[in-house]
This record gives C-alpha cells, structure tokens and sequence, in this order.
C-alpha cells in the first residue's frame, strides 16, 4: 500500500524491495515441493534496502515476497499472470467458515505442521503471534486486524500477561475470531504477516526476533548481518505436502542488502558469475530501463507488470477554491497524462489510469468518467474554471525531493500551466512529505502513489477515501468526506457475498469520482531484472511484484 517514491511503493513493498539473487551450488530440498522445480543452487535478492523486518509483528511485506519464504501464515495469495487474485489457504484447510452474519471467522489448521525445530505448530501459536502484533513496542505492522477484532481497539499485547478474548482457540488445531462488524475481506486479512504462527511465549526479545524468527516456511534465518547480507537455508521441517503455494527451489536464498540500484542494474545487465543468479529487487527507473533497452539480452530477462501501482495527483478538497466540484473537475481537464508519462519512462513505466480500483483486482469495472484525453482538454478546463468564477488560481504541489519525482511534478506544473493554473513545487524529503500530506493540511496538491496490500477492492478504496482515514497519519491524503460514500464502504465491508460486495466497491469507485479528489495519472508498470539462470521470475496481474515464493534456479 502506499508510498510515492520507487523504493517504497507500498508499505508491503518497502520490506521487500532491495533484495537481490546470488547463485552457487547447494543441497536438496527436505521435500519435493512441486514436480517441474528445478531445486537447488544459491539464489540471491539484490536490495537497496538497508534491513528489512522479519519479525511478522512490525513487517509490511507482501505475502509474495521476502517474509513468505520464512513464515506461513492462515491463508495466501495464488497470484499468477493471466489469472485474478485468489485467496488460497495455506495453513488452514480452508479459507475460513463465516458465521454470526460475517462477524465470526472459524479456521482448523492442516495435519503435520511443524516449526524449524521439529515441534508441532498449534493455533496456540497463531493466537500468540497476532497478540503480539499489538505491543505498542512492535509498531509498523500491517494493522487492519486491530480495530476489526472485538476489543483490540484497547488490548495492548501479551507482554503483560493479558490476552485478547476474541481469538478463541478451543483445541489445538481450531481458532475462531469474533469481529465487530462483519467484514467478507477477513480471508484476506489473515494473510497478513501478523497472522503467522510465533512459538508461545517466544518473541519477548524483540531485536533479536527480528532478526531471526522461528521458521514455519520452506526457508529459515542461518545468519542476519543488519545492513549487509541476511541468509536463509532450508528448513528440514517443512513440508512441501502441506504446501500449495511455495515451490522451494534454491537451496539457499541471500539477500544482500545496501546495494546501490545502478550498481546492481549494470552487474544484471552484464550476467557474470553470480549475477547470473541473481535478481534485483527494485524496481527499474526510467535511466535504468534506458540501460536495459540498450542491451537485447538483458532486455529477455526483463519481467515487467501488466499495470500495478495507481499514481495520482491528491486534491486537497477542505483548501480554498478547491473545495468547489468545478475546479476539481478542471483538474481531470488541464492534467497531461502523457507528459507525466513520458517524465516517469514512457509506455513501459505505466498505462494511463481512470479508475481507483487497480488492474487486476477482481471486480474491476473500467470507465472513464471524464475522457480527458491522454493530453487532456485545456479549452474544456478554461471553461469548468470559469463556471466556477475561479480566476488567476494559484496551487502548491508538494512531491518527493528526488530527480525521478521531480521531473514527474515538473510534467504536472507545466500541464497545469497550460489551463492558465499558476503551480509552485514544493518537494520534501520522504519523511516530511509523508508528515505533510498524510497528518498535515497546508498544501493544494500531491503526488501520490497507491498499491493494495491484499488483492480486494477494499484496499484501493477505503484507505484513500474513507473519512476514518483523514489525518494521524492515515492516507485520505485528499482530506475527502462524503456520508454516501462512507455507507457505501461499510455496506462493501459487510457483505461477505464476494461478487455482491465486488458490485459494491465498483460503485464506489464511481461515486467517489464523481466528486473528483484525485486526478488518476497512470497505472505504473514496474520492471525487474533477472540473471540468466533466475526461472519462474514471473509478475501476477497483482501485485506489480516477482513472486518470490516460485522464484528457482536453472541446474
């Protein structure tokens, strides 16, 4: 979810995404995961990223990506090109049993599950790993689970001693969760990292949890060098019988951590020893898709996204003329998409956006309420201005201090310049941009950039443009308020018919758009790069992300 910057497109994403591959020799699979996987070899994640969490309490990975290598969670993602998202289990048998009208969730684990050290995983475990997720000394988690289950509003973790009474685990192998409201998305809750299993009582040292949790996936910590290298080995106690979703190829995976990204798009592009094992973890930048471009056999272990991440421009709709629908509108007119385009890499960086809710999400409806053209209509924002009695308007766009932002906030201002809208660029470091558009109000506009962090149209839409979300941090960046569409939310979050509830998010997306807070700039494709012998590197229609969990080497 969120983020604007390349190296943190989505809080998921931000834990995963510097990781690169390495390759050497390496021993065999515990068990045989998945006939056609090529297994063994040392895999290696190239990463920007100083450090990343391992710990389930604090991480935001995606369920594809570094964390599902190590730990299992209830459900997981079956994501694969060509296909929708679907929710799968993983630990549990199923995907969950919902009763008492969708506010009570019922899962039983699978026979034979097992920790790194051989004992056995009850729900026990599950209990104590979500508890743990609300200790005020484990911030930074994915937290929809926190105000969803009864209680949790107020529960402070188990550190203390006390428990949260709306997780019930009656035997060892059955956890029930009693929510306070029905909510048809909690299958894809639970496979959130929090819900991973933590051995009971285990996870008070927190750094060194951190560092190196008790494994329940194919894959488990050998050693943790913060800022340097994190290396997995195979995890003996896994097994692949009771798992649909990891292939466990490589026998070993690093992830080194620190490296410069034009660094590691050269030493991919010239596929030498390692790299030829290796694949980088950050998506590419416009110079370094140029680089790639200019090489054809780089350019064939390029795996690019279909259209991932919705970039936009936030309209602060409580400031000055903005409040008023025409000008908003006006907005969706001056805009030219095709510049912001071309600043952020051209057709391979991203297909011009309409909608709120991503390709790839099932339920999508595409539309275009407004047809601006990939240039937009200056003559039709002229006029939506002059309607509204707005002369000589003025905006600040505040957007991230680096080269790739700014060129893209550039393409914005001079679209803007165009409709006779004077715009002044205010660019922040990461931090104080994030300070500013999420907790503050003293802006007009900002570039933003969202990715889902489970593949449901609930995450497109309530985070963004629920009035819950204004303010403290959260990501209505617009500042947006309407009661029809807050009532459209909740009735979407309740209904736990899927495709009633898909028709739902839909309309929502329509109405919210109808009231123009954003203006929607493109889908971004992201890109990465592989060494020659990375197989099965694929990217899903969702997310715009390598799913690490099929990732394998060539013997």
């Amino acid at each position: 979810m969120r983020r604007s910057n390349r190296l943190t497109i989505t809080a998921a994403v931000a834990a995963a995404a510097a990781l690169v591959l390495t390759g050497c020799s390496g021993g065999g699979a515990s068990d045989d995961a998945s006939s056609g996987t090529n297994k063994g070899g040392t895999l290696n994640i190239l990463t920007t990223a100083t450090s990343f969490h391992l710990d389930p309490a604090t991480s935001q990975g995606l369920g594809i990506t570094s964390l599902g290598l190590v730990l299992r969670r209830l459900t997981a993602w079956d994501v694969e090109p060509g296909k929708t998202a679907k929710v799968v289990p993983d630990l549990a048998t199923n995907t969950g049993d919902s009763s008492d009208g969708g506010k009570t969730w019922t899962y039983h684990l699978k026979k034979g599950l097992k920790f790194q050290d051989g004992s056995a995983i009850t729900t026990k475990d599950i209990k104590w790993g979500i508890e743990r997720s609300f200790a005020p000394t484990l911030p930074g988690g994915l937290s929809y689970h926190k105000s969803l289950l009864v209680g949790g509003d107020d529960y402070k973790g188990p550190f203390d001693g006390k428990t949260l009474d709306s997780i019930e685990t009656p035997d060892d192998s059955t956890i029930v969760f009693k929510l306070n409201a029905a909510y048809g998305d909690w299958p894809w809750i639970v496979s959130m990292p929090a819900f991973s299993p933590v051995p009971e009582g285990d996870g008070t040292d927190i750094g060194a949890y951190d560092a190196k949790p008790v494994a329940s996936g194919p894959y488990q910590v050998q050693s943790n060098q913060e800022g340097s290298q994190v290396t997995l080995v195979r995890n003996k106690a896994w097994s692949a019988k009771t798992d649909a979703v990891r292939t466990a190829g490589p026998s070993k995976v690093v992830f080194k951590e620190s490296q410069d990204s034009s660094t590691v798009t050269q030493t991919l592009i010239a596929d030498n020893g390692d790299a030829k094992n290796s694949f980088g973890a950050t998506y590419l930048g416009a110079a370094e898709l140029n680089q790639v471009r200019a090489n054809p056999s780089a350019q064939d272990r390029l795996a690019t996204s279909k259209a991932g991440p919705l970039q936009y421009v936030a309209i602060n709709t409580q400031k000055g003329s903005l409040k008023e629908l025409k000008v908003r509108q006006a907005l969706q007119y001056a805009v030219d998409r095709k510049s912001y385009r071309i600043a952020a890499g051209g057709a391979l960086a991203g297909s011009y956006a309409s909608t709120l809710i991503t390709p790839g999400i099932a339920g999508r409806q595409d539309y275009d309420l407004y047809e601006p053209g990939s240039t937009g209509d200056v003559a039709k924002a002229k006029q939506l201005l002059e309607k509204a009695g707005v002369t000589d308007l003025k905006l600040t766009l505040v957007s991230q201090n680096d080269p790739a932002n700014l060129a893209e906030a550039q393409a914005i201002q001079a679209g803007l310049k165009r409709a006779g809208i004077a715009v002044t660029l205010k660019p922040l470091d990461i931090d104080s941009f994030y300070t500013a558009t999420t907790d503050g109000t003293d802006f007009d506009l900002a570039l933003f950039s969202w990715q889902p962090d489970f593949p449901s149209a609930n995450a497109n839409i309530q985070p963004l443009f629920a009035s819950s979300e204004v303010g403290g941090g959260r990501y209505n960046v617009s500042k947006y308020s309407n009661p029809e569409v807050d009532a459209l939310i909740e009735k979407a979050t309740g209904t736990i018919d899927q495709q009633k509830a898909q028709a739902l998010w839909a309309e929502a997306d329509k109405r919210i758009m109808e009231d123009a807070p954003v203006v929607p700039l493109t889908y971004a494709k992201q890109s990465f790069l592989a060494g020659s012998n990375v197989q099965d590197f694929r990217i899903a229609d969702f997310p715009a992300y390598p799913n690490y969990l099929k990732v394998s080497l060539a013997q």
